[in-house]
């Protein structure tokens, strides 16, 4: 038995836990909007551990990205003083550590529906947890959809919880039949200021080049939101010959875990890093000692071609949940400093929440899954 004193903590999600409990205890659904850095990721899900209507159950928790999926069952399992794989484990592609004592696994969206093919009613899951789900990736709108449909005809008992800090809860209410609970959170102000727009056909060198005044204005570390692997190349050319005593670290999904972590936790030396990043920084990860972040205000997303029948990045503006997520970085430890690197004009033409994936992506593989689960009618 896990013992946990989540006043302890000191985080602002342990206000709401008796709340979730006793939500939980009689519904099966429920919604939390909580703030970057309020501790819905690791706090809650180990206070509900305990709980009698899991009934010795294990509780899924989905991450949106695989840097994620390993950070917070890293931060979950040294919260309870073990290691990763007792009591907290993860799974992602090609790579596990579980045990026969796990009990709260974390795991990247699309194992999911694996799981599900094995095991159509999840009997050895009493809460499924969809973490970031604003993000409204194809194999969590899946997953969710799929859950839902075990909940309703299999597993009455299988709750799902729903959390993110940007999320649409009016309309996902509704569609659930599910309540809502917010934690108001403790985060710090964060002054937003909007510059000149950059050149999408120079992200990077206008990035870069933008960043070195705010340097000799601003100390502590800088996070810049950049749309892909290219710009941040450029802009890491540029700014390392422009501030050599600073730390010029990159940080995306394909980077060798060594190079993450050098990018996520502070500098020994004590010398002041420039993290430029993807949107894999923008939900879920801490990174210590940001006080200032920096925003292209562009992504890439994996977007369907019809016409060629094949898939593509494609650079897009971001919406404005988005950049709220982004400059929320900068406020999670202390008071910060958000640049926008567009103007208020661009800012109110911005969309409100990101397109759903479901909407823009290939769906074959979800057709098959679909298929795989025994829907005969896809059009349903």
């Amino acid at each position: 038995m896990i013992i946990l004193n989540p006043d302890s903590f000191d985080l602002p999600v342990s206000e709401i836990i008796p709340e979730v409990k006793n939500h939980l205890s009689k519904a099966n659904s429920l919604i939390i909007q909580a703030p970057p850095g309020a501790g819905k990721s690791t706090l809650l899900p180990l206070a509900l551990l305990e709980e009698e209507w899991l009934k010795g159950k294990k509780i899924l928790m989905l991450e949106p990205r695989r840097l994620a999926t390993k950070s917070i069952a890293t931060r979950m399992a040294d919260m309870i003083g073990e290691k990763v794989g007792e009591t907290v484990g993860y799974r992602i592609r090609f790579e596990s550590a579980i045990s026969e004592k796990t009990r709260l696994e974390v795991i990247t969206e699309g194992i999911l529906t694996r799981m599900m093919h094995q095991d159509n009613a999840l009997e050895e899951i009493g809460l499924l947890i969809f973490d970031e789900f604003h993000e409204r990736n194809l194999f969590s709108e899946v997953g969710l959809a799929l859950a839902r449909e075990i909940q309703e005809i299999l597993r009455p008992d299988l709750r799902i919880l729903l959390m993110s800090a940007t999320i649409d809860t009016k309309e996902l209410s509704s569609l659930l039949h599910a309540n809502v609970l917010e934690s108001k959170g403790r985060q710090f102000p964060v002054e937003v200021n909007y510059l000149n727009p950059i050149d999408e056909y120079a992200i990077g060198e206008d990035t870069a080049r933008q960043i070195i005044p705010l340097t000799e204005k601003h100390e502590g570390d800088f996070l810049v939101f950049l749309p892909g692997q290219g710009e941040i190349r450029k802009a890491q050319s540029i700014l390392r010959q422009a501030l050599p005593n600073d730390l010029i670290l990159p940080l995306y999904g394909q980077l060798p875990p060594a190079d993450q972590q050098r990018a996520i936790l502070p500098n020994p030396q004590g010398k002041r890093k420039i993290v430029l990043s993807t949107d894999i920084a923008e939900t879920s990860l801490t990174i210590e000692g940001i006080s200032v972040v920096v925003d292209s205000g562009f992504a890439k997303s994996n977007k369907f071609d019809p016409r060629s029948g094949l898939s593509r990045l494609v650079l897009h503006r971001i919406s404005k949940d988005s950049a709220d997520q982004r400059s929320g970085r900068a406020g999670r430890l202390s008071s910060g400093h958000s640049y926008r690197l567009w103007n208020k004009g661009i800012q109110s033409q911005l969309a409100d929440f990101r397109t759903p994936e479901l909407l823009e992506a290939d769906l074959t593989g979800m057709v098959l899954d679909m298929i795989a689960w025994g829907k005969d009618n896809i059009q349903e």
